[in-house]
């Protein structure tokens, strides 16, 4: 059974960094992409980032140079390292697993999701 357990975000003044964890169980990295996607009040979910099973990376055009997404394959953990924040990061972060490698970019093409963590940065 695949488990995905978030840790880490709040609150960040702009300009400010936050790191968000995500804890996997009953998955490999090898095997499976991982993803970030954050979803504001009345919008839809977003991608946000992306590392595939050989360590390849995919970012949103929104975050591409601020946010860094990295795993430590002996705590099966992925994180998102998140620099120069700005309101406009404020979101629920969820971090999700994908069985397949198409669409990376598809919150619709991933199969797990982690229970999500608010990141709210103030201006």
């Amino acid at each position: 059974q695949v488990q995905l357990v978030q840790s880490g975000g709040g609150l960040a003044q702009a300009g400010g960094s936050l790191r968000l964890s995500c804890a996997a169980s009953g998955l490999t990295f090898n095997t499976y992409k991982m993803g970030w996607f954050r979803q504001a009040p009345g919008q839809e979910r977003e991608f946000v980032a992306a590392m595939v099973w050989n360590g390849g990376t995919y970012y949103g055009d929104s975050v591409k140079g601020r946010f860094t997404i990295d795993r430590d394959s002996a705590e099966n953990t992925v994180y998102l390292q998140m620099n120069s924040l700005k309101p406009e990061d404020t979101a629920v972060y969820y971090c999700a697993a994908g069985e397949t490698t198409i669409s990376i970019k598809s919150p619709h093409y991933y199969n797990y999701w982690g229970q999500g963590t608010q990141v709210t940065v103030s201006s």
